[in-house]
């Protein structure tokens, strides 16, 4: 069983997942509530499921980008498990996770995929990608399409020509908590705005493929990504 640590935006998360299916998951949308709720929220996870922290076999944390606050939350208690139970520690990219929860409507669309979360003021957190084949490694309890990064994660203030260069030869889905403000300036008819999928799925599948393939993160020299000055919820 592979525990999944998500604080990084406002609702906050924590589930319980196996060959990257989630089976038990609780959710806290009181963002600056993260640092109190997150423990008890996984003690009553770990009840509910009839399970002990000893059944655990990885532990994987959105590391970032978001709240400074959040992340630091979500990364000390992965850690802290890791640590004390000699497990894997594995660190999931924010917007690359929101990416992969998007692939059935980018799909449908044909577009490419950009998240973006608020970075206060007119600055976000994005992204951009586009899928590619599925692969499957012969081993694999599941199956993935991959992204190829078009645009590495960074924080990026917004104005009119944002994107314009893609924008002019493929449409793009926009999503997330800080899409809102991009909409209101683009002046684009290729992009498009879409509610934000839910992300544990995504989350799963991600976490199970590293797990599988063995990629870790040092659990000392892990750290959030943060992409910019901190602030907090």
């Amino acid at each position: 069983m592979i525990l999944l640590i998500d604080t990084a935006q406002e609702t906050g998360t924590v589930s319980l997942a196996r060959e990257g299916k989630i089976l038990w998951e609780e959710e806290n949308r009181m963002a600056k509530e993260h640092a109190g709720w997150l423990l008890p929220a996984i003690g009553g996870l770990l009840a509910q499921a009839k399970l002990t922290v000893r059944d655990l076999v990885a532990v994987s944390v959105m590391a970032g980008p978001g709240s400074y606050t959040g992340l630091r939350v979500g990364m000390a208690a992965a850690k802290g498990f890791c640590y004390a139970l000699k497990i894997p520690l594995i660190t999931q990219n924010t917007l690359r996770i929101m990416a992969e929860s998007m692939i059935p409507v980018a799909m449908e669309k044909r577009a490419l995929i950009c998240p973006m979360i608020d970075a206060r003021r007119d600055e976000v957190f994005t992204a951009l990608y586009q899928m590619e084949t599925i692969k499957s490694h012969p081993s694999s309890v599941i199956d993935k399409m991959d992204l190829q990064e078009l645009l590495p994660p960074q924080a990026l203030i917004l104005d009119k020509n944002a994107f314009e260069m893609y924008l002019s030869k493929n449409p793009i889905v926009f999503f997330g908590s800080g899409a809102g403000k991009w909409k209101i300036i683009s002046p684009s008819l290729q992009a498009m705005f879409e509610p934000q999928q839910n992300m544990n799925q995504a989350f799963a599948r991600a976490s199970q493929l590293d797990f599988e393939n063995g990629n870790q993160a040092d659990l000392v020299y892990a750290e959030p990504v943060y992409l910019k000055e901190f602030f907090s919820y």
